[in-house]
Protein backbone atom coordinates (compact mmCIF):
# COMPACT_ATOMS: atom_id res chain seq x y z
CA UNK A 1 0.00 0.00 0.00
CA UNK A 2 2.70 2.66 0.92
CA UNK A 3 4.14 1.84 -2.33
CA UNK A 4 1.24 2.19 -4.70
CA UNK A 5 -0.03 5.63 -2.16
CA UNK A 6 3.34 7.36 -2.42
CA UNK A 7 3.43 6.92 -6.27
CA UNK A 8 -0.01 8.45 -7.10
CA UNK A 9 0.11 10.96 -4.61
CA UNK A 10 3.83 12.28 -5.80
CA UNK A 11 2.17 12.18 -9.32
CA UNK A 12 -0.77 14.24 -8.23
CA UNK A 13 0.97 16.58 -6.27
CA UNK A 14 4.11 16.87 -8.63
CA UNK A 15 1.52 17.28 -11.63
CA UNK A 16 -0.07 20.40 -10.34
CA UNK A 17 2.88 21.96 -8.40
CA UNK A 18 4.39 21.80 -12.06
CA UNK A 19 1.46 23.09 -13.93
CA UNK A 20 0.89 25.91 -11.71
CA UNK A 21 4.61 26.74 -12.07
CA UNK A 22 5.06 26.58 -15.56
CA UNK A 23 1.43 26.08 -17.16
CA UNK A 24 0.87 23.34 -19.36
CA UNK A 25 2.40 22.65 -22.77
CA UNK A 26 5.36 20.52 -23.71
CA UNK A 27 7.48 22.51 -21.54
CA UNK A 28 5.05 20.62 -18.86
CA UNK A 29 5.36 17.20 -20.07
CA UNK A 30 9.23 17.99 -19.85
CA UNK A 31 9.33 19.00 -16.82
CA UNK A 32 6.80 16.69 -14.88
CA UNK A 33 8.81 13.27 -15.02
CA UNK A 34 11.70 14.76 -13.49
CA UNK A 35 9.84 16.43 -10.75
CA UNK A 36 7.81 12.73 -10.08
CA UNK A 37 10.42 11.23 -9.73
CA UNK A 38 11.98 13.26 -7.96
CA UNK A 39 8.70 14.25 -5.35
CA UNK A 40 8.27 9.76 -5.22
CA UNK A 41 12.56 9.62 -3.86
CA UNK A 42 10.86 12.25 -0.52
CA UNK A 43 7.32 10.35 -0.41
CA UNK A 44 7.93 6.92 -0.41
CA UNK A 45 10.82 6.87 2.54
CA UNK A 46 8.63 9.34 4.21
CA UNK A 47 5.24 7.91 3.64
CA UNK A 48 7.44 4.61 5.66
CA UNK A 49 8.49 6.65 8.25
CA UNK A 50 5.07 8.32 9.11
CA UNK A 51 2.96 5.41 8.52
CA UNK A 52 2.72 3.69 11.99
CA UNK A 53 2.46 7.43 13.63
CA UNK A 54 -0.62 8.10 11.63
CA UNK A 55 -1.87 4.63 12.62
CA UNK A 56 -1.91 4.91 16.39
CA UNK A 57 -3.14 9.12 15.79
CA UNK A 58 -5.79 6.95 13.83
CA UNK A 59 -6.41 4.71 16.61
CA UNK A 60 -6.40 7.04 19.15
CA UNK A 61 -9.22 9.44 17.26
CA UNK A 62 -11.74 6.55 16.15
CA UNK A 63 -13.19 4.26 18.20
CA UNK A 64 -12.80 0.60 17.14
CA UNK A 65 -15.50 -1.25 16.46
CA UNK A 66 -16.84 -3.78 19.22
Amino acid sequence: MPLVLSILMSGVVSAVATASNIGPGASFAAAWPNAWVASWMVAFPTLLVVLPLVRRLVAIIVEQPR
